[in-house]
């Protein structure tokens, strides 16, 4: 059907952001594709050391999952989207398609080796997350194409990871996100993920503070190391939320909280992790 319609058909998955949007009027399909009655298109399942998520999978079933529990970031994630209204109806795979520069998947999905598989009427291609975001509100998508699967690698072990985002409400985007996923060998960090989300057009691979953290003891002055490097990374823009210093402060801040928690996770402690409210 997309190949049919061509410009002027948009894909429906959960209709989160799409519906919005079309209500502002800033997206006016004449054509809406509707993902929700093609079988199955939602599942968790696991693979050869990965995780399969399909496109439709909501943000709920994903929440609810043991399977995808066994990787903690992810459950942070899908349990503070939005509110539940939202995470009843809302999908991984849309998610990603419309990469809302403020969303959650990408910024987490960023830090795990994440693969999408896109799929048209010529046939199927994988594409890395880093490289399927391309920039705010635009992928690599092809306008022939969906997103059909999203497989996360499954840590080795050691590993431990945590999301966190700081709201004002429930429902509202949040202020500024970060994710950090570690591999650790007693005290020394053998493997670092960091990204943070909504402080740039797409989500934000703090290379710098993963190389100050990658092979070192996880000391105060390497977590001050690294939260410094976050603070640097970001590229925020103020608006309503906060100012761009502000934003600046409170992604170092959730990095110095999420890497706590990664590291104790890492050690098998059990540490719930939700998002802040203001």
């Amino acid at each position: 059907m997309l190949a049919q319609l061509g410009d002027d058909a948009k894909l429906l998955a959960g209709g989160q952001s799409l519906i919005p949007l079309m209500k502002l009027r800033f997206a006016n399909p004449a054509h809406l594709v509707d993902l929700n009655f093609i079988s199955g298109t939602s599942y968790i399942k696991k693979g050869n050391s990965t995780i399969r998520f399909g496109a439709l999978s909501r943000h709920v079933e994903i929440e609810a999952s043991t399977l995808a529990g066994t990787i903690p970031i992810l459950h942070d994630c899908a349990a503070g989207i939005a509110d539940v209204q939202v995470r009843n109806r809302g999908t991984i795979g849309g998610s990603l398609a419309e990469a809302d520069p403020s969303g959650d998947w990408a910024t987490v999905l960023f830090t795990l080796g994440a693969e999408v598989r896109c799929l048209s009427s010529n046939g199927e291609r994988t594409v890395s997350v880093s490289d399927f975001i391309k920039d705010a509100y635009t992928t690599d998508l092809a306008q022939d194409e969906l997103v059909s699967e999203v497989e996360v690698k499954i840590p080795p072990k050691g590993s431990g990871g945590a999301y966190l985002a700081f709201k004002r409400s429930a429902p509202v985007y949040p202020t500024a996100s970060a994710a950090v996923q570690l591999t650790m060998d007693g005290d020394v960090c053998q493997g670092a993920a960091i990204a943070l989300g909504c402080v740039g057009l797409t989500p934000i691979r703090v290379k710098d503070a993963e190389s100050f953290m990658r092979g070192q003891p996880l000391t105060e002055k390497t977590v001050a190391s690294a939260v410094e490097a976050a603070r640097a990374a970001a590229d925020p823009q103020p608006d309503m939320r906060g100012s761009a210093d502000y934003k600046r402060t409170l992604a170092g801040a959730l990095v110095k909280r999420a890497i706590d928690i990664a590291v104790r996770r890492a050690r098998g402690e059990q540490v719930s992790a939700g998002h802040i409210y203001a």
